[in-house]
Formats: structure tokens, sequence, C-alpha cells
């Protein structure tokens, strides 16, 4: 019977993943006809020959513009030999120099009559390499995790469309980001979590772990964010975003949901390794008690703590790699890095969301204590906790 249950169960969470991924890809954003990309195709090009005349080398600076022969590969315009441009602006962290044989993606615009009236080189194409490494990603997680790598692949996929399809959409549209931010995290913490363990209690129970942990990491990221002054603005791309006609938006509420959505993973995933660790002491001592249930899932959420808390530390200041650097270069005092207010920012970020961990095992191992020991707190005759013991 235990194992008739476990096919049901796995089959129900893989229709259901299924049906989610096949709901959020038909649901529309809106923004799927923006303006900026009216009388224009992006395509696939090859590079053929180039031209750097007119490139300007000052050191590692280039500035100008280099033009390029290229034969387009996909689209509309297929196989026809175009001169595209490829605009420098002095910058090394948005400029590309290409070279013969080079596959870039490009912007071709057309007027009225079809007839091709320039072509922007956007960047090099990347998308079937990057393919093809979600490709072996997902094999490899077959190959170690089986039946649980499949579900761990429909929880990625559908974390990725819902944030593409639901959230970024209500942000631009000006809805509260820090209640989008919490519906989103509790749909996707349910449908994780769910995916995990299906319909059970450990489900439950994990959940409101995860989002009492989530709820504290949003209510000191508001507080805290005040206290800081941080706004918004620190965020990449925030300015572009504003002059691209979005002045209204709040970016400093978006920066305090990035805030609680950057640290529920972790904190879903400590949660369910606690609810899992107390359910197995559960099944192996049947009379436990909920208070030592309770006890062994905070000894399971100490141990956890102290990896996951640098997990947090590693995943946010990897990318400010440069800029510490930088600081070490010019001889910054220390004094003035902590006041800086992008490792402000970064400071808030790691310990607000370490804040929410810390928080998220004693909640989880309270939660599983009591909702996972409820039924043996009641006075039943031995055979049936035997029958119990099996089902379980």
């Amino acid at each position: 019977m235990k194992a008739l249950s476990n096919r049901l169960n796995f089959w129900s969470q893989l229709v259901v993943g299924f049906l989610l991924i096949i709901v959020l890809i038909a649901i529309p954003t809106g923004y799927e006809d923006a303006l900026i990309y009216k009388e224009s195709v992006k395509c696939k090009a090859e590079v053929i020959s180039t031209d750097e005349s007119t490139v300007i080398s000052t050191g590692l600076i280039n500035s100008g513009e280099q033009k390029c022969e290229l034969v387009l590969l996909n689209g509309k315009f297929e196989g026809e030999t175009v001169t595209g441009v490829n605009m420098l602006s002095g910058s090394l962290e948005n400029d590309k120099i290409y070279s013969v044989g080079d596959q870039a993606l490009v912007v071709v615009s057309y007027d009225s009559n079809e007839n091709i009236t320039s072509v922007t080189m956007t960047d090099h194409y990347r998308v079937d390499k990057e393919l093809i490494l979600a490709a072996l990603f997902v094999i490899l997680l077959l190959i170690f995790a089986g039946k649980n790598g499949m579900l761990a692949v429909l929880s990625f996929v559908i974390t990725v469309l819902m944030i593409w399809k639901i959230l970024v959409p209500c942000y631009l549209r000006g809805m509260n980001p820090v209640w989008v931010g919490l519906g989103i995290t509790v749909a996707l913490s349910l449908v994780i979590i769910f995916l995990v363990y299906g319909v059970d209690k450990r489900t439950l129970t994990a959940f409101m772990g995860s989002m009492l942990g989530t709820l504290t990491t949003c209510i000191m990221g508001i507080i805290f964010t005040d206290l800081f002054k941080i706004h918004g603005a620190v965020m990449a791309y925030s300015e572009t975003l504003l002059y691209s006609g979005y002045q209204d938006l709040s970016l400093t509420q978006i920066f305090v949901g990035g805030i609680f959505i950057g640290a529920s993973g972790a904190m879903m995933d400590l949660s369910v390794d606690i609810t899992s660790a107390v359910n197995e002491v559960i099944q192996k001592k049947p009379d436990i008690s909920w208070k030592e249930a309770a006890k062994s899932g905070m000894n399971v959420g100490r141990a956890a703590m102290g990896t996951m808390t640098t997990t947090l530390l590693l995943a946010y200041s990897g990318g400010y790699i440069a800029l510490l650097m930088t600081f070490m270069a010019q001889g910054t005092p220390i004094i003035n890095i902590l006041n800086y207010k992008y490792v402000a920012s970064e400071i808030l970020d790691t310990l607000v969301g370490s804040f929410g961990l810390v928080t998220v095992a004693p909640f989880t191992a309270l939660m599983s204590g009591i909702m996972l020991t409820k039924r043996r707190d009641k006075q039943i005759p031995e055979t049936e906790t035997k029958d119990d013991e099996v089902n379980l």
C-alpha cells in the first residue's frame, strides 16, 4: 500500500507541475509588443568579415564603430548578407569586438516595404550554449536524483516562469512590490514543498516554518532599509528602468522585496531539512513527545545554520569582488567601506536574510514537533499505533 501511495503521490506531483508550467507559459506578460521592438526583428547572424578602420583604440578602451559583414541565419530575412554596426562607447563592461566566424544577436530594422534600413549588433549569440549547459544540468540531475531530480527540474522551471511571467509584470504595473513579492514567495513555497513531499503533514509543516521566517525577513528588511537610508537605486539597471518611462516605480520597495525573495530559497531548504529530520525521528520512535521532537529539530537546525548563513554571504558578495579589490587597491579606510551604500546594501541583504534563516530553525522545529506528533498525544490502541507506523 505504501509503494502504491508513493507512486500515486509522484504522478500527482508530476501532473500538477507540468500543468502549472503550461499555464504559466500561456499567461501573457502584456509587454510582448513593446514599442522598442516594432518594425524590427531579432535574429542570429554570422560574421563573415570585419572593418575596424573607424575604431579608435586608447589602451584598453575602444570607441567609434566596428562594421561587420553578416549573413542572417534565421528570421524573415534569413540568408541575406547585410552590414551590421557595432557601436563602441569606450566601456569595457558594455563593449564587445567581433571576429570572423562569431555569431551575433542582431536587430534588423525595416521600413513599410520590408526593405532593411539598419542592422544593429547587440551582443554575441549565447542562447545555444546556454541551452546546452541547461540540458547537461538536467541530465546530471536526473541521473543522480531520479524521480526527485525530475521534480527539482519542474520546481526550477516553475520558479523562473513565475518570476518572469508574474512578478516582473506586476512590478512594472506599479503594484506594491512587498505584497506582490510575499504573494509570489507564498505560491512558490507551496508549489516547491508540494513537489518535495506531495500532500502530507510535512508539506504544511515545512511551509509554515518557511513562511514565518520569510515574514520575519520582510519585516526586518523594511525596518533596516529605512534605518540604513538605502535607496532602491543601488540595484543594477534601476536608473535605466526609471528613464524608460517607469519613474513612478518604488525602487526601494522593490529592493526590500528582493531581500526576502532572495533568502526564501535557503529558508525553504532549511525548513524542509528540519521537517524531514524530525519526521525520521518520529518514524523511528513513534512514542516521542512533541517537545523531544522539537528539540531534535532544533539540533538539526543548529548544525545547518552555520553553513547556510555562510552560503548567503558568499552568494551575495561574489558579485562585488571587483569593488572590494578597488577599495583595497586605493587604501580606502574600513569605515568608509562600511558606509558606502553599495556595501551597506549587501550587508543589509546578508544579515537580514541570515536573521530570517536563524528564525526559521526554531519556527520549523516547533511546528514539526506539534504537527507531526499530534496524533500520538492521544490514547490509541496498540494495534492502531502499529498500523499507523506502517502507513506513515
